[in-house]
């Protein structure tokens, strides 16, 4: 559980797109108060997606961010809950739905007190291809397939934009046991 950075009594002072600044009186130490501000972001959505023995790693552009690699996700959006995004995000993205989903862990992106931003990571085995991908007017993406092991080599690679996954695939890498529990945990077989 991520710590909560805006408190209940903040008052949202804008609202915009994709960032909502608030504000809140917040008392000091000699008892004087002052005004505290905070960001919060629509929280991320990235699914790890396995098809038979490999994971989907999306091939990206987009026209503000240029060509990069990603696992399938994106912003949350309305008021859906965070699964119900990484379904959409995955079925939009890459033509595949699952049936078996697990929340695998949710990640603060930038860890920074002024910021509420959390990215959860789910887990979609035995992906199916059903349809065609439904992509944004800003998106291509071409879908590609990787490895366990290459899986694990996307925190070496500087094309990678999910970059809170890196600490999570550095440990598992340093670590037989972990490994082997992770390759469980995606219900990979090999």
């Amino acid at each position: 559980m991520t710590k909560k950075k805006i408190p209940d009594n903040a008052r949202l002072v804008f609202k915009g797109a994709l960032h909502d600044i608030y504000q809140w009186d917040q008392e000091m130490f000699d008892g004087s108060t002052a005004v505290f501000e905070a960001i919060r972001k629509r929280d991320g959505i990235t699914v790890v997606a396995v098809v038979g023995e490999n994971i989907i790693v999306n091939r990206e552009e987009q026209p503000y961010r240029g060509e990069f690699l990603s696992l399938p996700g994106g912003l949350s959006e309305g008021e859906e809950d965070p699964l119900s995004n990484a379904k959409r995000e995955l079925l939009e993205e890459t033509g595949y739905i699952s049936s078996d989903w697990e929340l695998w862990f949710v990640s603060d992106i930038l860890n920074y007190v002024k910021m509420d931003w959390n990215n959860h990571f789910f887990i979609a085995r035995d992906c199916k291809k059903v349809g065609e991908q439904k992509l944004d007017a800003g998106e291509k993406i071409d879908v590609t397939f990787v490895t366990f092991d290459d899986f694990l080599e996307l925190r070496n690679n500087p094309m990678v934009r999910n970059h809170d996954l890196f600490p999570i695939l550095e440990k598992i890498s340093k670590s037989e046991e972990e490994t082997e529990k992770v390759k469980k945990l995606f219900g990979l077989t090999n």
